[in-house]
């Protein structure tokens, strides 16, 4: 089976909204970056960094219940070393959002000062919130907020427009829309993208995507994966025929006997993005040691 994916990606708003957002950057203190826990760098819009300029930045690991324990700790660390303040939160359970705004000023200790020195104690700070679709930037700013204002679907591109949201006195923030780069240069980060739903499934072949995935998860976590789909955790062959080995563990049959991998693939992508085989990070920080690789 041919496991070569093609992802372009183009829509027509990208350049308008990188360009509102560097109009809108003066108007803020910070830029808080929103990314998937399983998938850091790959969650990252690469045009952030020259958008944001000399800001002061947060990275904000979200949905770590669906991560690997071990790896976000190691990315905590990827990150911290590049000069950006880290925060890891799971917006389900709340676990990390009131470390929110103890992190901010500590981030911005320094501008408090100033403000402070010169009579401005009530000046709020002011933060932008950016992200690509689909790594839980709305329901982030809801539970900050304490608020339901912001629309939260768990599909790409639901976020529209621009508006302010205020935490409290000293605190607001700048919801931007979810923003992708206009195309995949690096076909593996398109991978990453498709296996968490930032790509909408729809513009893929799901079998390839989950054959894709299947093979990289029993790269990483083999034990895992050999447990849920009672397979042979010795098996060597393509991430296909694993797929194909757990449709028939499942009994997803069609007439003949044949295999439904088409069912197995969608049961595969959901169970991952759900978090219900185990709690897996797909990538690993540059330069980590291999003897620290998470998995099996």
């Amino acid at each position: 089976m041919d496991t070569q994916m093609n992802i372009q990606w183009y829509p027509g708003h990208m350049t308008k909204t990188r360009r509102k957002m560097e109009e809108d950057l003066r108007l803020v203190d910070a830029v808080c970056e929103i990314v998937d826990a399983r998938i850091p760098l790959a969650s990252r819009n690469p045009d952030i960094a020259a958008i944001c300029g000399n800001k002061p930045r947060m990275v904000i690991l979200n949905r770590i219940d669906l991560a690997d324990a071990q790896a976000c700790t190691a990315w905590s660390e990827y990150f911290q070393s590049q000069g950006i303040s880290v925060l890891r939160t799971d917006c389900k359970s709340r676990r990390g959002i009131n470390r929110f705004v103890p992190a901010v000023r500590e981030l911005l200790a320094e501008k408090l000062a100033r403000y402070q020195e010169k009579g401005q104690v009530g000046r709020p700070l002011k933060l932008m919130i950016v992200g690509i679709p689909n790594v839980g930037k709305s329901t982030f700013i809801n539970q900050v907020a304490g608020r339901k204002g912001a629309k939260a679907e768990n599909r790409p591109g639901v976020t529209r427009g621009k508006q302010w949201v205020t935490v409290d006195r000293g605190l607001l923030l700048l919801d931007t829309p979810g923003i992708l780069w206009p195309k995949f240069d690096d076909e593996n980060v398109g991978r990453l993208l498709a296996y968490t739903g930032a790509v909408k499934d729809d513009v893929l072949d799901v079998e390839t995507l989950a054959s894709n995935l299947f093979a990289l998860l029993w790269e990483r976590y083999r034990e895992d994966m050999a447990q849920r789909y009672k397979l042979d955790a010795a098996f060597a062959g393509s991430g296909y025929e694993l797929l194909t080995l757990a449709g028939k563990k499942r009994g997803f049959l069609l007439s003949r006997g044949e295999i439904d991998t088409e069912r197995m693939s969608r049961i595969l992508l959901e169970e991952f993005r759900n978090g219900k085989i185990g709690s897996f990070t797909l990538e690993s920080p540059p330069k980590w040691e291999e003897s620290a690789h998470v998995g099996n």
